[in-house]
């Protein structure tokens, strides 16, 4: 099966990311998003089971070395994680042979895995846009969304 969790993001940018990082080469400097879909095979969990098992993982995550942020997504059919890293190196230490098997032992299942180039980010609540981690002021001109 599928997880459709982010299935029109996959289906608009996921190939042509996979594509030209594959002929480009990510530089080891480059923050990377990987997005983690864990197949379910039991209904999706009420929001209180979700948080609760969310913040009983967390501490796994607080020193993953180059580790930015995780979020964690609860969809109709998967559940996953979505991970931003300082490089595509560090990306690769976290998610190695090991975590694969620790992964299937936790969840009964075997995830997907998708690694994308990141280079730019709207941060609404900070008021900024960065470009490779640093805040930039917009191109004049620049259109706001309608």
């Amino acid at each position: 099966m599928v997880c459709p969790l982010l299935a029109g993001f996959a289906c608009q940018w996921g190939s042509d990311v996979a594509e030209s990082t594959s002929r480009n080469r990510q530089k080891a400097d480059e923050m990377l998003i990987a997005v983690v879909q864990i197949p379910r095979s039991s209904p999706k969990p009420a929001k209180d089971a979700a948080v609760a098992r969310g913040l009983d993982s967390a501490p796994i995550y607080r020193d993953v070395k180059g580790l930015i942020r995780k979020d964690y997504l609860n969809g109709e059919d998967c559940g996953g994680g979505v991970y931003t890293f300082e490089s595509r190196e560090a990306a690769e230490a976290w998610f190695n042979d090991d975590w694969w098997g620790w992964i299937e032992e936790r969840f009964g299942a075997r995830p997907t895995l998708t690694f994308y180039d990141h280079y730019v980010t709207v941060d609404n609540a900070a008021g900024e846009v960065r470009v490779d981690g640093a805040a930039v002021d917009l191109p004049k001109g620049s259109e706001a969304a309608e």
